[in-house]
């Protein structure tokens, strides 16, 4: 999860067959450990559903889904608030850790992330 300038707030790795939506309430829970003082989430269409009211109820955070549209438009208009998150992604990649599942556990994988967000945060002073 990243703030509003796309700097990192809190990271969970887990295995692929878990979908997203049903790791939410995980990362719901250690935001709420970490104190981190959130108002709204902007999520993708991955999590719609009854995941945004149980959410609602446990944490009290607001989920605001930010839908791309599935036109073919020739030009390129950034959606809403998306193109923070889709920008850091690639940010990531270009660490060698990262761009590649070198880690066996996912401690270090989090961890590899964290350390990622550390640079490039050091990075914009």
């Amino acid at each position: 999860m990243v703030d509003k300038n796309g700097f990192l707030l809190a990271v969970m790795v887990s295995v692929a067959n878990v979908h997203d939506s049903k790791a939410a309430l995980l990362l719901m829970m250690k935001l709420r450990y970490l104190l981190i003082p959130l108002e709204v989430i902007l999520a993708d269409g991955g999590y719609r559903g009854k995941i945004i009211d149980e959410i609602k109820i446990k944490f009290n955070y607001i989920i605001q889904i930010v839908m791309r549209s599935d036109k073919k438009v020739k030009e390129f208009k950034p959606i809403h608030k998306r193109w923070i998150i889709e920008r850091t992604f690639p940010w990531f990649n270009n660490d060698r850790r990262l761009c590649r599942n070198y880690e066996l556990l996912m401690e270090s994988s989090e961890n590899m992330v964290k350390l990622s967000a550390i640079k490039l945060l050091l990075n914009k002073i």
